[in-house]
Order: structure tokens, then C-alpha cells, then sequence
């Protein structure tokens, strides 16, 4: 579904007249939907880091500590998913953040070690120490984008009708069906208890889950043997 076929849906549901436009419409209630559409695309990503809106960054690192900004190194970023950072050049983990406390203490006794950790201030990414130049790091990150355009580019804001949803857009419209009853002073109850089901089914199962043992070790222990025939 697009930007324009999530809103008429919504309207539908709510009794609202069909738009045959979003983006461009200066009627009122067109023009709250998309604003809502705008905050339910925000809250969801607040609400679970969703594979959908999950990227890969790679680093060339620079010999000093200012490696360069976030959101050039990583174009979207929200903040680094936890244990992904890696120097792929000395297949070493980049550890961090440091927080500022270690990274004034480090720097006060010009503390010096032979791998650096990383942390990040004012929308910058630094290591201490400075790490050699030419070397590859590595990491996932939590984007800011919830829809892509028709062509394919991932965005941080509906833009237009064509507009497609990087998330499940059922559960987007029904996000925006509860969020246009509560402002308007409606009962939401019921639509609400809708949404928030529908979002625990699909932060449940969306990009599949592990199968947890108490053995440790992902559930495998010992050798494992193939099914199949073999000599």
C-alpha cells in the first residue's frame, strides 16, 4: 500500500470522505491524517527496533580521533545496535561507548591501550586512541526511515502519495484510526486495544525468533550430524 491508499483506508474506517490526495489536500481532516501518519511512522520505530529499519555501516578509519559525522559515516542514523561494532581489519570488537566520565579520565592520563573503543558526542563519532588509518570498522544501527519512496529511497517522512511503508501498514492505519479518534475527542477504546494486539503480533514474530535452550550454545551441543543419507 502507498501514502494514499493507507489514508483512504483510514478515512473508510473512520467515516471521513476519500481523499483522492494527501500530500497536496488542504482539507482539514486530510491534513491531520498525514500528520498523524507522520507520528505513528516515529512512534513505531520508538516502540521496537524492527529489522525493516535496521542498516550496516562500514568506516574507514582516519589516524585521529574525530572519525567524522554520524550521519554521513551511517546516513539515517539513530543509534548503534548494541555488540555489532567490529574492526574487521584486526577482526577485534570496537568496544564502547565509553561514557564521558571514561573518556575525560582516559584523556587526563593520556591513557593509551593497543585497540580503541569508540564514543559518540555532539553527533560525532571518536575513538581513543586514535586508531590507524585504513582500517575497516564495522556496525548495524537503527535508522530513522519508516517508508521509502516509490523509487526505492529510504525517508524519515512521508513526502508523497506514492510513498511506500518500510513497516506493516495495516498496522499503520490502524495506529492512525485511534490517534484521529483520540483528537477528536472519540472513543478509541476499541481501536486502541486493536493496534496495540496487532503491534505485539507483529514485534512477536517479525524477523523470526530464536528457539531458546536451557543448554546454552543456540541449542546445539556436541557434534552435529546431518539428516540424510552418507557412508
Amino acid at each position: 500500500m502507498t501514502l494514499l491508499t493507507v489514508i483512504q483506508n483510514a478515512s473508510d474506517s473512520i467515516g471521513l470522505s476519500r481523499p483522492s490526495a494527501v500530500v497536496s489536500s488542504t482539507d482539514g481532516n486530510v491534513r491531520t491524517l498525514l500528520s498523524l501518519a507522520q507520528t505513528e511512522g516515529r512512534e513505531l520505530l520508538e516502540r521496537y527496533a524492527w529489522p525493516q529499519t535496521q542498516a550496516e555501516a562500514t568506516h574507514t578509519t582516519l589516524a585521529a580521533e574525530l572519525q567524522g559525522v554520524m550521519t554521513t559515516i551511517a546516513p539515517g542514523y539513530a543509534y548503534i545496535i548494541n555488540n555489532t561494532f567490529w574492526n574487521r581489519t584486526l577482526t577485534q570488537p570496537v568496544p564502547g561507548p565509553l561514557s564521558p566520565a571514561e573518556w575525560q579520565g582516559l584523556k587526563a592520563r593520556s591513557a593509551t591501550g593497543p585497540y580503541s573503543s569508540y564514543r559518540i558526542q555532539a553527533g560525532n563519532l571518536y575513538g581513543y586512541p586514535a586508531p590507524s588509518a585504513g582500517d575497516t570498522w564495522a556496525f548495524e544501527y537503527q535508522t530513522t526511515y519508516f517508508c521509502e519512496s516509490s523509487g526505492g529511497t529510504d525517508q524519515s517522512a512521508w513526502a508523497a502519495d506514492t510513498d511506500v511503508g518500510l513497516l506493516d501498514e495495516n498496522l499503520m492505519t490502524l495506529g492512525i484510526i485511534w490517534r484521529f479518534k483520540k483528537k477528536n475527542g472519540l472513543d478509541y477504546s476499541e481501536d486502541f486495544r486493536v493496534y496495540e494486539q496487532k503491534l505485539a503480533n507483529e514485534t512477536a514474530r517479525v524477523g523470526g525468533k530464536r528457539t531458546l535452550s536451557m543448554v546454552g550454545g543456540g541449542g546445539m551441543t556436541g557434534i552435529y550430524v546431518p539428516e540424510g543419507t552418507w557412508s
